[in-house]
């Protein structure tokens, strides 16, 4: 017979937070659950390494699960289906409600670009008998991470016809990979002495490309033309058309379980797919929801939600707008009744850089969603700040659900933090929290989450729409 509890110990368990691993809070079949959930997740995290791949197949999960192209101007009807692809990079999903739009939509909002390498309008050149391609990173990179690693090259070309192509080499097994060069430790002394942050410079990044020559004595260039002959042949391009392309420059490796254990996944891009893709499994699975669930899949937020993909542009205000239209119902009405969750991640405690974080106000891997009542830096500059009501009201939709969560924020106040697309939503007049996924070694080329917390980041958002 197990002892009785003391009065101390009874009250301490009311009273004070209980901080425990999720894995201990679960059985095995909820485990088994996590982890079936994520093979689709790392299936998707490399078939989606760049924000036009995560629509292309985002687009093709919601119509095999019922989705229809959104039309404006038409009349939906509850539990109808449809999606709205935004140019190409960003993507609304929708499920319409059986209560009036002017109760609000619940919305869910990830961002699917990711900090990587951008070809510049003219990338390629070549050197000492060497073709490399010139880039600009896109986002916060920590520039030496991305060299000696294998590289691949996705993007669009268009053409000066306007025909367009899709690139894609260096993921097939028999594909080509690309790297960027960096010296030898032997040689490397005065590199060493440089800061971290410019031990690798932005215009050191050039991507080695090719290596051997065109066979022809009148040629200059022998390698730069063999490249493009290369390309030529595969793509009917010439060097002027990469002028109307976009090309980025990604980790070519696949998402891999990481562990003994196979409790954590390393790939590149988790920030932010790794909300994306929850949030995408949270509106294909829902079904007659009480208030119409809108799921958005946005591009820019790296830099800022710029543009007319980003957050901070209205195609959301205007696709909300259609829907309030659609049942005569004021936009502003549905608009300022809507809530949502911002679906982005946050930096898991890492044990081995323990003084960038507030251990009590920090997240933990395996310890579930993490929400985030203000982002920004510092002193909250530039951030979202969620009332105290609606983060009673979303605790209440975790607790009721089953879904285990925590609490965090950015590290240390004075350090840094960061922003997400909630301010811009915020800014709507849209009730907003930061909710997402704890990770390790963020930004990188291998970033590292929980299955777990993957997992329970789709509990919480279906939870939520529901």
């Amino acid at each position: 017979m197990s002892e009785e509890k003391s009065a101390g110990k009874a009250l301490e368990e009311k009273l004070l937070t209980q901080k425990k691993n999720g894995l201990l809070k679960t059985d095995a079949a909820e485990t088994e659950r996590a982890d079936a959930f994520c093979e689709g997740y790392m299936k998707f995290l490399d078939d989606a390494k760049t924000e036009r791949e995560a629509v292309t197949a985002s687009v093709a999960l919601a119509e095999a699960n019922g989705f229809t192209p959104y039309e404006f101007g038409k009349v939906y009807r509850a539990g109808e289906k449809v999606y709205l692809n935004v140019r190409g990079k960003s993507l609304i999903l929708a499920v319409i409600g059986k209560n009036s739009l002017e109760n609000g939509v619940r919305l869910l909002a990830a961002h699917i670009d990711s900090p990587r390498l951008d070809l510049k309008q003219h990338p390629l050149y070549e050197t000492s008998e060497f073709a490399l391609l010139k880039t600009h990173y896109y986002g916060g990179v920590r520039k030496y991470q991305w060299v000696t690693i294998p590289l691949a090259l996705h993007g669009v070309i268009y053409k000066a016809d306007g025909s367009g192509v899709t690139v894609n080499i260096g993921e097939d097994d028999s594909d080509p990979v690309f790297t960027i060069t960096d010296l030898l430790p032997h040689l490397a002394q005065e590199q060493s002495k440089r800061t971290l942050a410019d031990g690798i410079k932005g215009e050191e990044l050039n991507v080695l490309i090719g290596s051997r020559p065109f066979r022809d004595d009148d040629v200059s260039e022998k390698i730069k033309l063999n490249v493009m002959k290369i390309l030529n042949e595969k793509y009917g391009i010439t060097e002027d058309d990469f002028v109307s392309a976009e090309l980025e420059i990604v980790p070519a490796f696949k998402a891999k379980n990481v562990g003994l254990d196979c409790g954590l996944i390393g790939a590149y891009g988790q920030d932010d797919r790794v909300c994306a893709y929850p949030a995408l499994e949270a509106i294909l699975d829902c079904d007659n929801p009480e208030y119409t669930a809108v799921a958005v899949l946005t591009d820019k937020e790296e830099i800022g939600s710029v543009g007319p993909t980003g957050l901070n542009s209205d195609y959301l205000r205007h696709f909300l707008e259609s829907l309030a239209d659609m049942q005569d119902v004021p936009a502003y009405t549905v608009i300022r009744n809507s809530k949502c969750l911002s679906a982005d991640v946050t930096a898991a405690f890492d044990p081995t850089f323990t003084d960038v974080h507030d251990p009590k106000n920090a997240s933990y891997c395996n310890y579930g969603l993490a929400m985030c009542k203000f982002t920004g830096s510092r002193g909250k500059s530039g951030c979202n700040d969620a009332s105290a009501e609606f983060v009673s009201q979303v605790r209440r939709v975790f607790d009721e659900n089953g879904v285990i969560w925590q609490t965090t924020e950015l590290g240390r106040v004075d350090l840094g933090g960061g922003g997400t697309v909630a301010a811009y939503i915020g800014n709507m007049d849209i009730e907003v929290v930061d909710v997402g996924v704890p990770v390790l070694c963020m930004h990188s080329p291998f970033e590292v989450t929980s299955k777990l917390d993957v997992y329970m980041a789709y509990k919480g958002f279906s939870a939520f729409i529901k």
